[in-house]
């Protein structure tokens, strides 16, 4: 058998869901989740999040303007540098502005981000969080 290795923790920093029934989504998101062992972690006006998951109405603070279809997907950067070089790739390559490379205090101090829509309209980022310690640069799996 050959050998296959996988990497988790360096790619996804969180994707949102956007949902016409926030009560039904908890519903479901808290059953199915929680054979995974894994706990709804906070709840606010709108949106409820669990790990990198976060489930919200499209009119919540979540949302903040920016989502424009039902899914977004944000990708982890190492630097702001590499926050930019995201942004002009997906322009040069079919993606749309929804959003120039820039912090966003309003997620968090430090929280420096660039938004795209793909060719589809799905709304994709990338997101520099600041200097942090990693334990390690992701878990790696091999079977």
């Amino acid at each position: 058998m050959e050998t296959q290795e996988l990497h988790r923790g360096r790619l996804i920093d969180h994707i949102q869901l956007v949902v016409r029934d926030l009560s039904a989504a908890r519903t479901f998101y808290t059953a199915v989740l929680n054979v995974l062992n894994i706990p709804i972690s906070g709840t606010e006006d709108g949106f409820f999040w669990a790990d990198e998951l976060v489930v919200s109405t499209p009119d919540s603070d979540a949302a903040q303007g920016e989502l424009t279809g039902r899914h977004h997907l944000a990708f982890q950067a190492e630097s702001r540098a590499m926050v930019d070089a995201f942004y002009k790739a997906a322009l040069a390559n079919g993606g749309k502005s929804n959003g120039e490379p820039g912090l966003r205090p309003n997620y968090h101090p430090g929280y420096y981000a660039a938004f795209v829509l793909d060719p589809d309209g799905n709304n994709i980022e990338a997101v520099y969080h600041g200097e942090a310690n990693r334990s390690a640069p992701s878990v790696h799996i091999t079977f």
